[in-house]
C-alpha cells in the first residue's frame, strides 16, 4: 500500500519524508488556505520535498473549460503533479480529454462503484472513495472500498483506488486489508500509528535489563 499524507503543512511533509515511507501528497484548497502565502510558492516545495511522490493539486475553476486549461497548467507545474479533478457529469468529458492528453488525474468525491467505473474507463491514475464521508451517512465505507477494488480487479483497469478522508487508525487498517492501492492520512495518524503502549513498555524493559550489565558499549 502506497501512503500518502493529507496535508499542504511543509513541516509535517518534510517530517514524515523524512522516515522513508511517504509515497506522495494530497493537498485541497482547505489545506492550502491554513499555509497563507504564496501558493505557487507552497507547492514548489511540496513538490521539491518528494520529487519521486505523486504530489495532488486540486483545480479550484468551476466551468469545464476552465478546469481544462487549469488542469493543463497543473501539469506543467512539475512533472510529479497530479491533478486532482472532483467527480461530475459535466467534467467527464474534460477528464476524457485530458487522460488521452497523458495528464495524470486523481478523481475525488467518488462515492459509489458505479461512479469508480465511468472514471476508470476513461484511465485516470486515481480514484478517490472518502470513507468518512460515507460513514456519516450510515454507509458501510469498508464494503464501498472493497467494491471498487473488485472493479478494478474483475475488468482490469490500471486506476489506482486511493482510499481518503480517513480519520481512524481503524478506516486505515481497514482499507489497506480492503486492498485498497493507496491511503492519504492526515499528519495526526501516522502520529498515533507509531505509537503503542507496548512497543514503548518494551523499549524501557529492554534498557533496563542493559544497564544492569554495567556495559558502556554493545561490544564489550
Amino acid at each position: 500500500m502506497k501512503l500518502f499524507i493529507d496535508t499542504a503543512d511543509r513541516n509535517e511533509i518534510s517530517r514524515w519524508a523524512k522516515t522513508g515511507i511517504l509515497d506522495g501528497v494530497t493537498t485541497n484548497p482547505s489545506h492550502l488556505s491554513k499555509q497563507g502565502g504564496n501558493m505557487r510558492a507552497v507547492l514548489k516545495d511540496i513538490c521539491q520535498m518528494l520529487p519521486d511522490g505523486d504530489i495532488s493539486i486540486e483545480v479550484v475553476e468551476k466551468e469545464p473549460q476552465a478546469i481544462y486549461e487549469q488542469a493543463l497548467e497543473i501539469a506543467e507545474f512539475a512533472e510529479n503533479a497530479v491533478v486532482k479533478i472532483p467527480f461530475a457529469e459535466e467534467y467527464l468529458p474534460i477528464i476524457n480529454r485530458l487522460t488521452t492528453e497523458g495528464v495524470a488525474l486523481n478523481i475525488t468525491l467518488v462515492f459509489t462503484p458505479l461512479q469508480g467505473l465511468m472514471v476508470a474507463k476513461l484511465g485516470v491514475n486515481y480514484i478517490s472513495p472518502f470513507m468518512g464521508r460515507l460513514e456519516e451517512i450510515g454507509v458501510n465505507s469498508t464494503n464501498i472500498i472493497q467494491d471498487f477494488v473488485s472493479m478494478i480487479e474483475n475488468y482490469e483497469f490500471d486506476t489506482e483506488i486511493l482510499a481518503a478522508s480517513i480519520r481512524t487508525l481503524m478506516h486505515w487498517q481497514e482499507a489497506m486489508l480492503a486492498g485498497a492501492d493507496v491511503a492519504t492520512l492526515p499528519p495526526a495518524l501516522f502520529e498515533q500509528a507509531v505509537k503503542h503502549p507496548l512497543t514503548e513498555k518494551g523499549i524501557r524493559v529492554f534498557d533496563a535489563d542493559w544497564k544492569k550489565l554495567g556495559k558502556t558499549s554493545l561490544f564489550d
